[in-house]
């Protein structure tokens, strides 16, 4: 096959733990022959411009700037990033290419971008590193990027910890590397609970580089974060750190859940999850809180109020996890909620979220009563423009 004929397998190493990302870039590097390391710093990309760096085993082969595209350097990355792939591709010069993302880079957008050129590139593994001590600090980190100095773009409204999570809980491979404190057993239990998905590797192991040449499925990567079907954290007690599990049967009353949202979002360091409010029986809402800061989304509707001939539209995935959920008369409406953090106080967690819910009475009255509820989430969910 001749070079212009090959695809050149790339792999995504990213994370918020520069330490520990470096670490893995060099393992992978110095272990796996022909690779090739794309970097784009994007800490003065607010100002100026994107910096780019390619290195092999023998250090630096080339560097440049790449101009901002819409005052933002993540797309400038974005624009930069496939034809620097490609031409190392055309080139035919190395077996492997490792994408090293900057600090705040989510692994999901680039992946998005990098599996699009087909022709060319193959996206054969997303990984993102960790130092497992610092787990639970950038979870409780509810700082906005720009006050740290991680933001990607002037218009960046991410903060530190829910930046940090979807790091982790998107990609199939965790690079754990140990810091300046040693993680203990019960930093790796909160990882562990929280990524179920993922394969953990320590740094130096031999591991690293093989687990991330077995392919990556996109598609599946995205099923996995979508609310209506996310592999979300199940039922543990290890070590000191907790995962609850939620789930009910019976909608939310919108106002004393309203109510009760700032001592539900500080119950945990990290929460996930689906639910169901009565004043709005179509429209499934995703719940994803860490830092002490929550964001809860339409994710679409819920397959129950969707006609027949729709269904053959929805993904396998989540057909699968609507069958697994569904009652007689709501169908795949229900609650469903995860709440990890050491130290969980469940008895008081668990009476706060079922206060939350419709009484007998309120239940009895029908959907028709609950519409009229108060509409307490219509700030949230419906913000003016």
């Amino acid at each position: 096959m001749s070079p212009a004929e090959r695809r050149l397998p790339v792999v995504i190493v990213g994370g918020l733990c520069e330490d520990a990302r470096r670490a893995a870039v060099g393992d992978i590097l110095h272990s796996a022959p022909g690779t090739v390391v794309l970097h784009h710093d994007l800490s003065s990309g607010p100002e100026s411009s994107v910096h780019r760096t390619i290195r092999d085993h023998t250090g630096l082969i080339d560097s440049g700037h790449t101009p901002l595209v819409n005052d933002c350097a993540c797309c400038a990355l974005r624009e930069d990033l496939v034809p620097e792939l490609v031409r190392l591709a055309a080139a035919g010069t190395y077996r492997l290419a490792v994408v090293e993302l900057w600090d705040s880079v989510e692994p999901q957008a680039m992946a998005a971008v990098i599996a699009a050129e087909s022709e060319a590139l193959e996206l054969t593994g997303v990984a993102t590193a960790v130092d497992p001590a610092l787990v639970l600090p950038y979870l409780s980190n509810g700082d906005d990027l720009a006050e740290a100095g991680l933001a990607a773009a002037p218009t960046d409204q991410r903060t530190v910890a829910d930046t940090f999570a979807r790091q982790i809980e998107y990609p199939t491979v965790l690079a754990l590397a140990t810091g300046d404190e040693p993680a203990d057993n019960a930093d790796l239990a909160l990882l562990a609970q929280l990524t179920p998905a993922a394969q953990r590797l320590w740094v130096g192991e031999g591991a690293l580089g093989p687990a991330l040449l077995t392919g990556f499925d996109i598609e599946a990567a995205a099923a996995r974060q979508h609310p209506a079907c996310a592999l979300l954290p199940q039922e543990a007690d290890e070590h000191g750190v907790d995962t609850l599990v939620w789930r009910r049967e019976r909608p939310f009353h919108p106002g004393r859940l309203h109510a009760a949202l700032e001592d539900l979002v500080c119950a945990a360091a990290r929460i996930r999850g689906r639910f169901w409010l009565a004043d709005r029986p179509d429209t499934l809402l995703s719940w994803d809180a860490a830092g002490g800061a929550l964001c809860v989304e339409p994710a679409g509707p819920w397959l129950a109020a969707l006609p027949d001939a729709a269904w053959e539209m929805v993904p396998a995935e989540r057909r699968v996890a609507a069958s697994l959920d569904w009652h007689p008369e709501h169908g795949d409406r229900c609650q469903h909620l995860t709440f990890t953090c050491p130290g969980l106080d469940r008895e008081n967690l668990l009476s706060l979220l079922d206060s939350c819910l419709l009484t007998d009475a309120e239940y009895a009255a029908g959907p028709q009563s609950w519409r009229e509820l108060s509409h307490a989430f219509d700030e949230l969910l419906d913000p003016v423009a």
